[in-house]
């Protein structure tokens, strides 16, 4: 071999492996772009405040957020400080739940957290709040489920358990797991 042909190959070995370097940079450029544009919002709202009617016209349930941001690609909405008020069937008082933070997926479920409670808006409903850190909400069928702890405070109650499943249609609660009840005493 002559040294024409070694500096050939040689020659030759530098630009393939130049050509792999700066391939592989830009398909890593563009990993980037396409991950920054699904982080993306396609909108971002202030302030909102929305009400939604089923196909009837009745006053399903309200939505107030601090900030909204609309996600298409992941089909996802997500909130910050979501305060929905909830419209039942056979109920003429509302109830309210409220976080710091909330996600709405595309199947109408809404998982809310940090700082989450529920408040019956009734006077003389025997449940008054439930507090945790984590609740969802199937904006369907009104049904709130929760696998966290829980607080529930009521008329001259509190109780403390784990796993919680609310149909606020027909008030029915289930704890799936009671840890302790405190009866506040009466004085007359």
């Amino acid at each position: 071999m002559t040294r024409l042909t070694g500096f050939a190959i040689c020659f030759f070995i530098l630009a393939l492996a130049a050509y792999g370097v700066v391939d592989w940079l830009q398909s890593k450029t563009k990993t980037e772009q396409v991950i920054t544009n699904e982080m993306t919002p396609d909108f971002i709202a202030e302030t909102l405040n929305s009400d939604i009617y089923n196909a009837q016209g009745e006053l399903t349930y309200i939505i107030d957020a601090q900030r909204m941001e609309h996600y298409a690609n992941l089909s996802v909405t997500h909130f910050e400080f979501p305060q929905y008020t909830l419209f039942t069937k056979n109920s003429e008082t509302p109830w309210k739940l409220k976080a710091n933070e909330g996600t709405l997926y595309s199947n109408n479920r809404v998982r809310l957290q940090n700082r989450v409670t529920l408040t019956a808006t009734d006077q003389s409903s025997l449940i008054q709040e439930i507090h945790g850190r984590y609740l969802e909400l199937d904006l369907n069928t009104n049904i709130i489920s929760s696998e966290q702890t829980i607080m529930i405070e009521g008329k001259d109650f509190t109780i403390y358990g784990s796993g919680l499943i609310v149909d606020l249609n027909t008030k029915q609660m289930t704890l799936t797991e009671h840890v302790q009840t405190i009866f506040k005493s009466i004085k007359n």
